[in-house]
């Protein structure tokens, strides 16, 4: 069943998009079916399942992280589970390392390594009106203290754009893809979908919502765009290991960008700039998110790279995107209003 459009994602929609002509960009949808998934990894190697150009617009399907299992483990009855979902749990064999079905590759024409990929990230709808939430024992940020399982299920309201954890917990949805990412170098191989890097992947970064613009550098021919992993809303830090993990259909649109070249992905929302940092070193993704944040003041707005360092100082936020992965991430944001 189709759930509802979410109204508060329809004013984000698209107000960042660049201006492509009808003639020029075309509308492509991706379904969540067996043949369009890969499980638990980003590789190079994986065929393309879709073709498209700089400009176009797809709008894709993606089933939530550790698949049906995950559903009947809370208790959903397997008559409100969506038939899609359940066709790609029987069917794709090949997974891991990882535990996210990723929706891909999607084959950029003209994206070759070096350059940069932006993605203008689109509303989202849920493809079934619950989710789940909980932890795993020993795992997450406290493992000493929850040395068992626990997960539940959440009712999600599309419509009126709530989640409800208890009777007296009323959540506000914020949808995002958890895993978005391009297939790592060819030399690399199967690279596991659970920690993040320079393919960008599972950065579990909440603010990709949509109206946010995510840049990532290309690595292979094609660039081999994948996502997955959505999420209802989460938490800066993700410190069970689990967001509100669930089933998405949102839309991108995808443009090539040459002589734009980046090391890491970088991000904006209408308000705020954003540069990350991935090490497996807490410490080590600030100070990377904070260089990042430099080079962009340096390189992007002509700063003067002392006058840069400052301004990180005195208005830029860092923000735990999440702790619990092998790779730890931190994202800095810079207000646009700073900037004239």
């Amino acid at each position: 069943m189709i759930w509802f459009l979410l109204s508060m994602n329809i004013r984000l929609a698209f107000p960042l998009l660049l201006a492509v002509s009808a003639a020029s960009a075309a509308q492509h949808e991706l379904k969540l079916t067996p043949a369009n998934v890969h499980w638990g990894y980003y590789d190079a190697r994986v065929k393309p399942v879709l073709r498209i150009a700089s400009g176009d617009t797809v709008r894709v399907e993606t089933m939530l992280a550790g698949g049906v299992d995950r559903l009947k483990m809370v208790g959903i009855p397997d008559a409100e589970i969506p038939e899609s979902l359940k066709q790609v749990e029987a069917a794709v064999k090949d997974r891991g390392p990882g535990a996210h079905p990723l929706t891909g590759p999607i084959y950029v024409e003209g994206a070759e390594p070096g350059d940069v990929l932006e993605v203008h990230i689109g509303p989202f709808e849920f493809l079934h009106p619950y989710g789940t939430s909980g932890f795993r024992p020993f795992a997450g940020t406290l493992p000493d203290e929850f040395p068992y399982a626990y997960f539940k299920k959440i009712p999600i309201d599309a419509k009126a754009g709530t989640a409800t954890l208890a009777p007296n917990v009323t959540l506000k949805l914020a949808p995002f893809w958890g895993s978005i990412g391009v297939a790592p170098p060819d030399t690399v191989r199967r690279q596991s979908s659970a920690p993040p890097g320079p393919h960008t992947g599972n950065i579990d970064n909440k603010e990709l919502v949509a109206g946010a613009i995510l840049y990532m550098p290309v690595h292979t021919r094609g660039a081999l765009l994948s996502m997955g992993d959505g999420h209802g809303l989460q938490g800066d830090g993700e410190v069970t290991v689990t967001a509100l993990e669930t089933s998405l259909r949102g839309s991108v649109q995808v443009f090539v960008r040459k002589g734009k070249r980046l090391l890491w992905p970088r991000a904006e929302t209408p308000t705020h700039f954003i540069t990350m940092g991935l090490h497996p070193d807490l410490n080590e993704a600030a100070r990377m998110a904070t260089r990042e944040m430099i080079d962009y003041l340096v390189t992007e707005k002509g700063m003067k790279r002392e006058d840069a360092y400052i301004l990180t100082s005195l208005g830029v936020d860092l923000h735990v995107t999440q702790i619990v992965d092998e790779t730890k991430g931190v994202h800095a944001m810079l207000p646009k209003s700073i900037l004239h």
